[in-house]
């Protein structure tokens, strides 16, 4: 038990520098509004419960060019930039191709989690997300279906858990 402890202590000092996280949500809709966007505000409670202060929130529609410009301010504003809807296959779902190029790395392993985490919990339909995340300038940014059930499973067991330990390699703070 002795070495499990020093191993977390190395683990600690050498992956999770101090940092703090602050975060940004956006939401890609075409009929969500502010008031009615309950994915969006069960993002921003559970970022806040977890500590990260929400610094941007936008609700925008299914537009490609406005989705890179929301994120490229969302990025100058926040450390964790949440993007929710528009993931799907319909014609008008544009937030895979809006921010996949934008990406400089990235985070496999999330969509994967996210798509093993969801068949848990609805079957095989997970197959349709086409979440994905990655790091843009160090900080670090996901896209994630717009259902507050997905929003929910996606924040609380893997985003937030993750996030220092993410942009502890993605070098946020040393920009």
């Amino acid at each position: 038990m002795h070495g499990t402890r020093v191993l977390a202590d190395f683990m600690e000092s050498n992956h999770f520098k101090p940092l703090v996280v602050t975060g940004a949500v956006i939401t890609v809709s075409s009929s969500r509004r502010p008031g009615t966007d309950t994915s969006g505000k069960t993002l921003i409670d559970l970022l806040s419960a977890a500590g990260i202060e929400v610094t941007h929130y936008a609700v925008i529609p299914d537009d490609l060019e406005r989705i890179r410009s929301e994120v490229h301010t969302a990025v100058s504003r926040a450390t964790c930039v949440i993007v929710t809807g528009g993931t799907g296959l319909t014609p008008d779902d544009v937030t895979i191709e809006a921010v996949a190029p934008l990406l400089e790395k990235t985070i496999d392993g999330f969509g994967e989690l996210f798509r093993l985490k969801s068949y848990e919990e609805i079957g095989t339909s997970a197959i349709l997300s086409r979440a994905i995340a990655g790091v843009i300038a160090g900080r670090a940014v996901f896209c994630i279906p717009g259902s507050t059930k997905a929003v929910t499973l996606a924040a609380r067991e893997i985003i937030i858990p993750e996030i220092r330990h993410i942009l502890t390699h993605a070098g946020a703070g040393q920009r």
